[in-house]
C-alpha cells in the first residue's frame, strides 16, 4: 500500500543502490501524480479549443466546416509524431521525451492565443498535436518501467481519469474566461501551466526507479529491474501484425470519443439553444462521466484478470462490453430533441465509452515489456486517424443538413463494428521477436 507521508527508516547500499526496508517516500505515488497531471493538464489544452469554439467561429466568420478543420489539425500532427514517441522513449528514455512534449505543447498552447484566421489557426493546433503525439507512449514507457503487471490497469485507468478530469474542468474554465477577458487568456494560462509542469518532471523522475534521489523502497527494486534495454531490435513487423487490430478497434472508440471532445458544446448551443456558460456545465457532465469510467474500466479489468488468469477475457471483454453499451446509450440521443433525455444518455454513453481505455492501453503492456511505449503507439494512431475525418465529418454533415442527431446515429454503427472487431485482439499472446 502506497503511504503519503515521510517517516525516518534505516537506509542501507545493496549493489550501490540505496534502498529501504520501509517506504520512507511514497515515490511510485510521486509519479503517479506527475502523470495524472500531464494527462489533465494534455486534454484541458485539447478541449480549449472547442470549449472556446463559439467565442472564435464569431471573430474570425468561420463555418462548422472551417472549424472542424482547425479540430482536425491537432489529429494530422497527432498522428504523424506518435510513433516516434515510442521509439524516442526506448531509445533515450521516457524522462527527456516527456519534458520536450510538455516544452512544445505549453508554447504552442500560448501561441493559439494569437491566432488570426483560420489558417493560423491550424498551423498552432499542428503544433499543438506534435506535442501531445508522442507523450502517451512516452508515458506507457514510463509506467512499464514503474510498475507491476497487476496494476497496469490500474495505472492506466487513474492517469485516463485525470485526462478526463482536465476535459471536464476545459468547458467551465473557458467559458468564465471568456466571459471575463476573451477566449485569448485561457489559452495562455493553460499553456504556462504545462511550462510549469515540465520543470516538475525534469527535477523529480527518473527513467529507472533505482537512480531516483528518494530512497526507493525494496519493492520498487524488482519493478525497476524490468528498465528495458535500448539497444534490443525492435521487431516493427511483428508488432503491427500484433496491434492492428487494436488500431482498428481504437478508431471506432475515436470516431464518437472526437465527437464528445470536440462538438458537444456547440451541440448544446446550437441543438438544445442554451447559452454559452449553460453549455460549458453540460458539456461537463459526460465527460465527469468519462473520468470515472476511466478508474472503473481499469479496476474492473485487473480484478478480471486475478480472477481469471486470462489476459484475453480481463482485457476484451471489457472493451466489446464498453463499446456495445455505449452505442445503446447513444441510440436515444440521435433521436432525441429533449435535453432532459439527451444529458442522461450522453453522460451514460461517456461512462461506458471510456471503460475501454486502461484495458486497451494495457494489452501493449501485456504483450511486451521492451515495446509497450511503441505498442502504445499504435493505440494512439486509431484515435489520431478518427480524429483527422470526425471532426470533419460531423462539422459536413451539419453544414449539408442542419440536422444535430444524424451523426450521433452514425456513431453508433461505428460502435458496433468496434465491438465486434474485438475478437481480433489478442492480449494473451506475448510478442514474440
Amino acid at each position: 500500500m502506497i503511504r503519503f507521508h515521510f517517516e525516518r527508516t534505516h537506509a542501507a547500499e545493496i549493489g550501490g543502490i540505496r534502498t529501504v526496508h520501509k517506504a520512507s517516500f511514497p515515490v511510485r505515488a510521486r509519479v503517479t501524480m506527475l502523470l495524472c497531471s500531464i494527462y489533465a493538464l494534455m486534454y484541458l489544452d485539447r478541449i480549449n479549443l472547442s470549449a472556446a469554439g463559439t467565442a472564435i467561429k464569431a471573430e474570425f466568420g468561420l463555418s462548422n466546416s472551417q472549424l472542424g478543420m482547425a479540430f482536425s489539425g491537432f489529429s494530422w500532427a497527432y498522428l504523424a509524431t506518435v510513433m516516434f514517441g515510442g521509439w524516442a522513449a526506448r531509445r533515450y528514455g521516457p524522462r527527456i521525451v516527456l519534458v520536450s512534449c510538455a516544452a512544445l505543447l505549453g508554447l504552442a498552447t500560448v501561441g493559439t492565443a494569437f491566432a488570426a484566421g483560420a489558417l493560423s489557426l491550424f498551423i498552432i493546433r499542428l503544433l499543438v498535436g506534435a506535442g501531445e503525439g508522442p507523450a502517451f507512449p512516452a508515458a506507457t514507457q514510463a509506467m512499464r518501467n514503474w510498475y507491476p503487471p497487476e496494476k497496469f490497469g490500474f495505472i492506466q485507468g487513474i492517469t485516463h481519469s485525470a485526462s478526463r478530469l482536465g476535459a471536464a474542468l476545459a468547458p467551465p474554465l473557458v467559458a468564465l474566461l471568456v466571459l471575463a477577458s476573451g477566449w485569448r487568456s485561457s489559452f495562455v494560462l493553460c499553456g504556462v501551466a504545462v511550462l510549469a509542469w515540465s520543470c516538475a518532471w525534469w527535477f523529480y523522475f527518473r527513467d529507472d526507479p533505482r537512480e531516483t534521489d528518494i530512497p526507493v523502497p525494496a519493492s520498487a527494486l524488482d519493478v525497476g529491474s524490468r528498465v528495458v534495454d535500448s539497444n534490443t531490435l525492435t521487431p516493427i513487423w511483428a508488432l503491427t501484425k500484433r496491434m492492428l487490430p487494436v488500431t482498428f478497434v481504437m478508431f471506432t472508440y475515436g470516431w464518437v470519443y472526437w465527437i464528445f471532445v470536440s462538438w458537444l458544446p456547440l451541440y448544446f448551443i446550437n441543438h438544445h439553444h442554451v447559452d454559452l456558460r449553460s453549455s460549458a456545465f453540460l458539456t461537463s457532465v459526460p465527460l465527469m462521466a468519462g473520468m470515472m469510467g476511466n478508474t472503473a474500466g481499469g479496476m474492473l479489468s485487473d480484478w478480471l484478470l486475478r480472477r481469471t488468469m486470462n489476459h484475453r477475457i480481463a482485457r476484451c471483454s471489457v472493451i466489446a462490453g464498453s463499446l456495445a453499451g455505449c452505442a445503446a446509450a447513444l441510440a436515444p440521443v440521435a433521436l432525441a430533441h429533449n435535453l432532459t433525455l439527451a444529458l442522461p444518455c450522453l453522460a451514460l454513453a461517456m461512462f461506458l465509452l471510456e471503460l475501454s481505455i486502461a484495458p486497451m492501453y494495457a494489452i501493449p503492456m501485456d504483450i511486451s515489456r521492451e515495446f509497450a511505449g511503441l505498442g502504445s503507439g499504435f493505440i494512439i494512431m486509431g484515435v489520431a486517424l478518427a480524429g483527422i475525418t470526425s471532426p470533419v465529418i460531423f462539422g459536413w454533415i451539419i453544414d449539408a443538413t442542419g440536422n444535430w442527431n444524424i451523426p450521433f446515429a452514425t456513431a453508433v454503427a461505428v460502435l458496433l463494428v468496434g465491438a465486434s472487431g474485438v475478437l481480433l485482439v489478442r492480449p494473451d499472446r506475448p510478442l514474440v521477436s
